[in-house]
């Protein structure tokens, strides 16, 4: 069950084929993305005793399917805001016109722009621009009762912009999609492959390592590592190369770092 009282971090799915959060107040409650089914988020939110129609509004971080694949359905089932920038909002529409024919509409839509605060409820939200081949993809800062979250994903490479809005969070979402090894042998073609090893495609464990051992500064009690690769990753060689990057700063001997999975939804982190 999740409390009544204090802020939760809830990461119903998280990689390639669907990303999904909840983030949590005691008055208000934010979906982060809609890359799963609405069946599968209410089922997700309602087996960690929460309840979807609590959800005050969605934010998206950007119009790929693993993150938008759901909103069309939630938004109709739910009836409540739909957070995403103006060139998110236009790829979306493009990309479900060409699939059906019709543009899709969304009753409640909220425009914001990168780099502007805003508000939904007593949660404090920072969108902030990161590198990824998408029409004007985002991560989130979140702020609420003393507490800070982050969650940055689907990023080639951490600019100094991202290091900046990391700092002093209480929970860090953070990709950690491939291992590079993994990444050039396995399956994929080689325009993918490059693809998610440029500036513009996912975190790598080495990426997200040399962050942990140069610019982080250690302020979070959980590490999450998000938006694993099934095909070129493994939980255990994520982990590995976290906490080893980790271990090398003393600040950071007491974070806790948590895997996010795709299958399932992990335990909330209550703070």
């Amino acid at each position: 069950m999740l409390p009544e009282m204090g802020v939760s971090v809830s990461v119903l799915a998280s990689g390639s084929r669907g990303n999904c959060a909840v983030v949590a107040s005691a008055k208000t409650r934010i979906l982060v993305d809609a890359g799963i089914s609405c069946r599968e988020t209410f089922k997700r939110m309602k087996s960690l005793g929460d309840d979807p129609h609590k959800l005050s509004a969605i934010l998206i971080t950007h119009e790929h399917s693993d993150h938008i694949y759901g909103l069309a359905t939630l938004a109709k089932k739910l009836s409540i805001p739909i957070f995403m920038t103006g060139a998110t909002h236009n790829a979306w529409k493009r990309s479900l016109r060409d699939q059906t024919g019709e543009a899709p509409q969304l009753n409640c839509l909220e425009v914001f722009s990168s780099g502007r605060d805003f508000h939904i409820g007593d949660i404090a939200v920072t969108p902030f621009t990161i590198p990824h081949d998408a029409a004007d993809p985002v991560g989130f800062t979140f702020r609420a009762e003393g507490t800070k979250i982050a969650f940055a994903t689907d990023l080639g490479y951490v600019p100094q912009n991202i290091c900046h809005h990391l700092r002093g969070c209480d929970v860090l979402v953070m990709e950690s999609n491939h291992d590079l090894e993994m990444l050039r042998g396995g399956p994929y073609p080689w325009s993918v492959k490059q693809r998610v090893m440029s500036r513009v495609g996912h975190l790598s464990n080495d990426a997200l390592a040399d962050f942990f051992g140069s610019e982080y500064d250690g302020a979070a009690a959980y590490v999450v590592l998000a938006h694993l690769s099934e095909s070129n990753n493994h939980p255990e060689i994520a982990r590995s190369a976290a906490e080893k990057a980790l271990a090398t700063r003393q600040t950071l001997l007491s974070s806790h770092v948590v895997l996010a999975s795709q299958t399932e939804p992990i335990q909330p982190i209550c703070l």
